[in-house]
């Protein structure tokens, strides 16, 4: 359970120092890869957990800083109490095992020597020379960290959200916000983004001050609440750790979907398909997006592929999510309850006390994390569940399928409770409602497909969940009996 309101939760000097060196260091480094325009390219749908927001709502192209309200919210009568929203860190730059995989890639395109004289006289412009020329500008320390892009992913969304819920983001309710996030720097400096975001609704044309300095504080770091994966020794050991968990994976690498990609990847760029395999050509479909995302321009990298490509690309990208995000293993939504928990504890709360006619203390809850956070959640809670398991034997069966990663948990993908109170209300049951939104859509509710939910059946729904808990014995290994026989 989170202590107090925002204003009363301070990280230490030290992790406060350090971010604000990092952010520094960071800024420094992003100053001249901001991205300039907005590109749309036909791959945008297909690129799965690094897919932009604004390609899952092209409605804010136009203006990212209007809210986008949608006509199924709750109005007149009830009045929004409380948000709790679980947002996913903003665009960030690829990891640095990504970097060294297009680093080889790249080296394998330099290493061609002279362009064959055949493929001249065929007519054929040489794609691999293009890409070999194409200035490889990204460097290990980059690693994961959040880009300018995402900083203002972070602030629009705060405008928007301000904008949609001037109630709970006003003025007076700023020292009062709650922020928790992951201890990985691009959702600490999301939430940092966010907060720069809500100080420019309140303050319009004044630079914002230092985080540590802003009257709500900087996001406490909670790993166990926001990177449960990482606490529970059960998944790590049996999914994580295990190199037959992610079967359908290796299986569809070396498929024939797959395989027909790779040769025509080799053939494109005039290299050995030898030298190629399923995690380079993801690793250059995935460079395409970054581009896309961090500087706003359309590399050659995206020409070597076409839609059906994108398609398999995303499949191949949506099985690795599937198996290790609660779809496939449970382990890891089941390990999510403890988040949910929380999130209910914070619904709870605000109950007790609009019952008790006393304000509520924290009606802005924000937590920082990663897809990672959001999915097994969402598998927790029933959504995006097929009918049949994404396998690797069959792709085509699940063309239509329910569970897209890209379109569920893009960069800034957000997943929202807004607790209501109405007026009016017949009985005491019916005062208190409950509305999801995912990416700022309103979720319809998985067991009834109803946008709006009393909370006591809400929570009814979801009991078995909320009161069985246990995740230190969920996530507890089996204990091997290891005593010799007498």
């Amino acid at each position: 359970m989170h202590r107090g309101a925002c204003s009363l939760v301070r990280v230490s000097a030290t992790p406060v120092a350090a971010l604000a060196v990092a952010l520094l260091s960071s800024l420094s480094r992003c100053s001249l890869l901001e991205p300039e325009t907005s590109v749309v390219s036909a791959l945008s749908p297909y690129f799965g957990t690094k897919t932009r927001y604004e390609d899952v709502n092209p409605g804010l192209l136009p203006d990212p800083e209007a809210p986008r309200r949608d006509p199924e919210l709750l109005e007149e009568a009830c009045t929004p109490v409380q948000l709790v929203a679980l947002i996913r860190h903003g665009t960030r730059y690829p990891t640095t095992k990504q970097i060294r995989k297009l680093r080889q890639l790249h080296g394998l395109l330099q290493a061609r020597g002279a362009e064959d004289d055949r493929t001249r006289a065929a007519g054929r412009g040489d794609l691999g020379a293009a890409l070999a020329d194409w200035p490889l500008w990204y460097a290990d320390w980059m690693d994961g960290q959040l880009v300018e892009k995402g900083r203002q992913d972070m602030r629009q969304l705060a405008l928007r959200l301000a904008s949609l819920f001037p109630a709970l983001f006003s003025r007076e309710n700023y020292g009062r916000l709650q922020l928790v996030t992951s201890s990985k720097h691009r959702c600490v400096d999301s939430g940092a983004a966010f907060l720069q975001g809500l100080w420019q609704h309140y303050h319009p044309g004044l630079p914002p001050p230092d985080v540590a300095d802003m009257e709500c504080g900087p996001p406490r770091i909670n790993d166990k609440l926001m990177r449960f994966f990482d606490h529970c020794e059960k998944f790590l050991t049996q999914v994580e750790r295990n190199a037959t968990a992610l079967y359908h994976v290796e299986a569809f690498k070396t498929g024939p979907e797959m395989q027909n990609i790779l040769k025509k990847v080799a053939d494109i760029l005039q290299v050995p398909v030898n030298n190629l395999n399923a995690d380079l050509i993801q690793v250059a479909f995935f460079t395409c997006s970054f581009d896309l995302a961090i500087k706003g321009v359309k590399s050659p990298w995206c020409d070597v592929f076409d839609i059906d490509d994108a398609k398999v690309l995303e499949y191949l990208n949506d099985l690795k999510q599937y198996w290790k995000r609660g779809y496939g293993y449970t382990i890891n939504s089941r390990s999510s309850c403890t988040l949910f928990q929380d999130i209910f504890q914070h619904l709870d709360k605000a109950v007790k006390q609009k019952q008790c006619s006393q304000p509520v203390s924290s009606p802005v809850i924000l937590q920082f994390g990663h897809a990672e956070t959001l999915l097994p959640l969402l598998s927790l809670m029933g959504y995006f569940k097929d009918k049949e398991p994404l396998t690797a034997y069959n792709y085509k069966e699940q063309m239509h399928r329910k569970f897209r990663s890209g379109h569920i948990v893009p960069y800034a993908s957000n997943l929202i409770f807004v607790l209501y109170h109405c007026k009016n209300a017949k009985t005491p049951k019916e005062e208190f409602r409950v509305q999801l939104l995912l990416n700022e859509k309103v979720l319809p509710l998985a067991h009834s497909q109803e946008t709006v939910s009393l909370y006591e059946d809400l929570k009814n729904h979801y009991k078995d969940i909320l009161q069985s808990c246990h995740t230190s014995e969920e996530c507890e290994l089996p204990k091997v009996n290891t005593s010799d026989e007498l």
